[in-house]
């Protein structure tokens, strides 16, 4: 099945603790095109994984819209919703969810049992799988027998097994050395470009990003910036980024000291001076955690 056009708008997602209330999501705003490979890059504690998990049905939104090709996401039920999740929707996640026991084929096998596929068009579409990751050579090998990256190329294939029109993919090589990222990236590029489908990508590795036919930063639960991959540099990450990261970090310590005489001088109370500090470090920490990750100590 081609890609599927998404939809964003107005996405708000609040999770609440008590008293404290964190806004992940702000308002969000994004259209991803039908067939589009697209990358989401931005510091940890952004709302990346928040924006994903929504879309692709796992978590709900506090409020606003989501829509994968005809289907509003926010707005069907859970029994809907787990049809959605099988049919429209492949989930590629960092930690691979391959079941240690099974070999490849049979990891690739199991969402087409679960939707009563003839066991004939399942064996057919395994091969057809494994021959688009290149791993038709380790099919009957289990996941302790393959290397990170084979393991992933298999999550890739497990994804793709029902056909879905959607692809999403969080950190998919977040635990993979550089050679073998670019082995993942590419066979992402070439089920984008030869099989239609439309993917999204949440990854901190520059070279992933650059894959993708365009970039979107994601800063505070809103999309900061539409980049082009050239403005991702083959070094790491544009200058222009890593000064907006620091510049955020200033800006979110000149809050912080206001916020501390507002409490000091009794304009706001205990409650409010909680709950805005604790969402202001959980940004900065963030963002602190990016610049770290770039070589950048602030």
């Amino acid at each position: 099945m081609i890609g599927m056009e998404i939809t964003v708008k107005d996405l708000i997602k609040v999770y609440r603790t008590g008293k404290i209330e964190v806004q992940a999501l702000r308002g969000l705003n994004m259209n991803v095109e039908q067939g589009e490979i697209i990358s989401i890059i931005g510091p940890s504690g952004s709302g990346k994984t928040t924006l994903l998990n929504i879309i692709g049905g796992l978590d709900t939104a506090t409020a606003g819209l989501v829509k994968v090709g005809n289907i509003e996401v926010t707005t069907i039920s859970p029994p809907q919703l787990v049809g959605f999740r099988r049919n429209t929707v492949g989930h590629i996640f960092q930690n691979l969810n391959l079941i240690p026991t099974l070999t490849a084929s049979e990891n690739i096998e199991l969402p087409m049992l679960a939707q009563g596929w003839s066991r004939g068009k399942r064996a057919e579409r395994i091969r057809m799988l494994l021959d688009v990751v290149g791993l038709a050579h380790r099919a009957d090998h289990k996941p302790d027998e393959l290397s990170g990256g084979e393991q992933q190329r298999v999550a890739i294939a497990v994804a793709l097994a029902n056909d879905p029109p959607v692809i999403l993919a969080d950190e998919p090589t977040g635990e993979l050395d550089t050679e073998n990222a670019r082995v993942v990236t590419e066979f992402l590029v070439k089920v984008n470009k030869e099989l239609g489908k439309t993917i999204v990508m949440v990854t901190h590795d520059p070279n992933v990003a650059r894959a993708a036919r365009r970039v979107l930063r994601i800063e505070d639960g809103v999309i900061k910036a539409f980049l082009e991959p050239t403005q991702i540099t083959v070094e790491g990450v544009s200058v222009s980024y890593a000064e907006q990261l620091r510049a955020r970090v200033v800006e979110i310590d000149r809050e912080l000291a206001g916020l501390d005489e507002a409490f000091r001088s009794g304009r706001i109370g205990g409650d409010e001076y909680a709950e805005r500090r604790m969402r202001l470090r959980q940004t900065r920490l963030g963002l602190q955690d990016e610049l770290h990750r770039l070589g950048i100590v602030i």
